[in-house]
C-alpha cells in the first residue's frame, strides 16, 4: 500500500502546479495496471467503492419498480423513479433510454420488475455497466441510496488504465488522501497479485498536469 505521506505530497504538488481557475475543479486519479490479461473477464475490475468523504458530487440514482419501493425512493430523495409501464415504453424509445442510462450513475430495481428491465432496458444499461441492483421486497433501500450517493464505480472492461474522481479542489487534503487510500486498497484487493500489478498512479486537477504518486 502506498504510504499516506507519498499520496499527500503528490496531491499538494498537483494543486501547486495547477493554474488558477475561477471554478471548482475535480481531483482525479489515474491507475495503470501491469502483468494482467484483460482479455480474460475474470481479471477485469468491477467495483463500487464508498468514499469516506464523497467526491464532491452526489451520484445520481434511479429506482425502478412500483409499490413500497416507490415510497422509500421518495423518502430517500432519489433522482428519478421509473414504473413498470415506463420501463416498457422506454424499450421503444432507444434514444431516451440511452440518455437515462448515461445520466444516472446507479440503478436499483425491485426484483419483480427485473425481467421487464432485462427485456426492455438491458440493451441500454448492460453495455454501460448500469444494470440495476435487485432489491427484495422486504429490503429498505434508504441506507443503500445513502451509501451509493457517495460511491464511485470502477469498471475496467478490457483496459489496463482507468481514471476516477476522488474529490474537488475545495475539499481538504486529508479527506481526498483518505478517499485515494480507500480506492487503492480496494483495487489491490481486487487484483490477484495486489500492488505488484499496479504499474503507476497519477493525481491531477481538472486542468492541471498529472503528478505521479507511485
Amino acid at each position: 500500500m502506498v504510504q499516506r505521506s507519498v499520496i499527500t505530497d503528490a496531491l499538494k504538488s498537483a494543486r501547486e502546479n495547477a493554474p488558477d481557475r475561477k471554478f471548482t475543479e475535480s481531483i482525479d486519479i489515474t491507475v495503470n495496471l501491469k502483468n494482467i490479461d484483460m482479455a480474460q473477464p475474470k481479471n477485469r475490475i468491477d467495483e463500487t467503492i464508498l468514499l469516506p468523504f464523497g467526491n464532491g458530487r452526489k451520484a445520481k440514482i434511479a429506482v425502478l419498480g412500483a409499490g413500497d419501493i416507490v415510497t422509500q425512493a421518495k423518502d430517500a430523495g432519489v433522482d428519478i423513479i421509473i414504473g413498470p409501464e415506463e420501463i416498457e415504453r422506454l424499450g421503444g424509445e432507444p434514444r431516451e433510454a440511452r440518455k437515462i442510462a448515461n445520466m444516472y450513475h446507479f440503478f436499483l430495481a425491485e426484483t419483480g420488475v427485473m425481467p421487464l428491465v432485462g427485456r426492455w432496458l438491458g440493451p441500454r444499461l448492460g453495455p454501460r455497466g448500469r444494470m440495476p441492483q435487485p432489491v427484495p421486497t422486504e429490503m429498505d433501500i434508504r441506507p443503500v441510496v445513502e451509501r451509493l450517493r457517495n460511491s464511485v464505480r470502477i469498471r475496467t472492461k478490457d483496459k489496463t488504465s482507468f481514471s476516477l474522481k476522488v474529490g474537488v479542489t475545495t475539499m481538504p487534503d486529508e479527506e481526498i488522501v483518505e478517499n485515494i487510500e480507500v480506492v487503492l486498497r480496494r483495487i489491490e484487493s481486487a487484483l490477484e497479485q495486489g500492488a505488484f500489478q499496479i504499474r503507476s498512479v497519477y493525481v491531477k486537477t481538472t486542468m492541471g498536469p498529472s503528478v505521479k504518486v507511485v
